[in-house]
């Protein structure tokens, strides 16, 4: 358009302004959804149809990170860009072995306000419904990863077996423990009974101990410091494999870097660090895909070695199933 055409449109427009006549704003050809994908990834390990599971997030201030400086930690947070408090997911994973339907921890529930909750639409939304679950293995019983296993009272999966290591129910579910526990742990242990309550009633709670396949294809690995039983879980199929680690990590961004920090929710941080070392040396050198409950979500990849005692997280590709 030409100046002297603009100049001459200019008292058109002027005048239908103040005649009333609204001149139409700009506006895009469609609506904004304001909606996101199901959360829910899928990631195949041999045989096994391994789905991560979406809970939500919490927030998690540096303050709980301990064994470095504030200064270090802002550092760290900032070259990923984070900031404190720093966005955690909380993830569940779920693998169909073609005989059985396996849930590897499920969530908070309710037991961590509206932000969390999520496994079950998840399930759903993934193409599977709380009944059909067959078992549950818990890495330890933390609220965040027994919350979901309950809801008013009742077991949201009706017809699986719950699973947990002696260790922990031993420590969590005794109640000589609880009372001698500062008045500050005592809801962390209310959570833990509450959520496998319904279980234990109906006698689908099962402990264990060592590292000798609970299920086929699915054998405990200790990893204890986090709490008293921590366990991850090794998944083997068709010469594929993936450690399912639980609580190994909390902040990404500052514990692969610096695997030394630990945090303020660990039982027995000396044990958890040697744990996460021991853990973080294996996976890198094996090239190890890892699953982590509280990793940038689907929460699947591997350990890099970086050398001088440090390491980076490489997280899988995003994308659909191979056929």
């Amino acid at each position: 358009m030409s100046i002297r055409l603009a100049r001459g449109l200019a008292p058109f427009v002027l005048g239908l302004s103040v005649l009333g006549a609204a001149v139409p704003a700009a506006r895009a050809e469609a609506p904004q959804q304001k909606t996101q994908v199901p959360g829910y990834y899928r990631q195949m390990v041999g045989a096994f149809e391994v789905t991560a599971l979406y809970d939500g997030q919490i927030m998690l201030d540096a303050k709980l990170l301990k064994n470095a400086s504030a200064t270090d930690i802002q550092k760290l947070l900032a070259r990923q860009f984070r900031a404190t408090p720093t966005p955690t997911a909380v993830i569940a994973f779920l693998i169909n072995t073609g005989e059985r339907l396996v849930l590897v921890d499920a969530g908070a529930g309710r037991f961590f306000g509206p932000g969390l909750g999520q496994v079950v639409p998840s399930l759903k939304a993934a193409g599977y419904q709380p009944e059909q679950v067959d078992a549950v293995l818990l890495t330890h019983l933390h609220g965040d990863h027994v919350g979901g296993l309950v809801q008013d009272g009742q077991a949201v999966f009706p017809k699986a077996t719950v699973y947990a290591s002696a260790g922990d129910a031993g420590h969590w579910l005794n109640p000589d423990v609880a009372a001698k526990a500062p008045e500050g742990a005592q809801r962390f242990f209310k959570m833990a009974q509450d959520g496998v309550a319904p279980y234990v009633k109906a006698g689908a709670f099962k402990t264990f101990s060592g590292e000798s396949e609970i299920l086929p294809g699915i054998a405990p690995v200790k990893s204890n410091g986090h709490t008293p039983g921590h366990t991850s879980y090794l998944l083997q199929s068709r010469g594929q494999q993936l450690l399912v680690w639980g609580d190994i990590v909390h902040n990404a961004a500052v514990q692969f870097a610096r695997p030394k920090v630990t945090i303020e929710f660990d039982a027995d941080s000396k044990q958890a660090l040697a744990t996460r070392l021991k853990l973080f040396g294996w996976t890198a050198k094996d090239a190890l895909l890892v699953a982590g409950a509280h990793l940038p979500f689907p929460g699947l990849g591997q350990v890099r070695a970086d050398g001088q005692g440090r390491f980076s997280w490489v997280p899988v590709d995003y994308a659909p199933i191979a056929p």
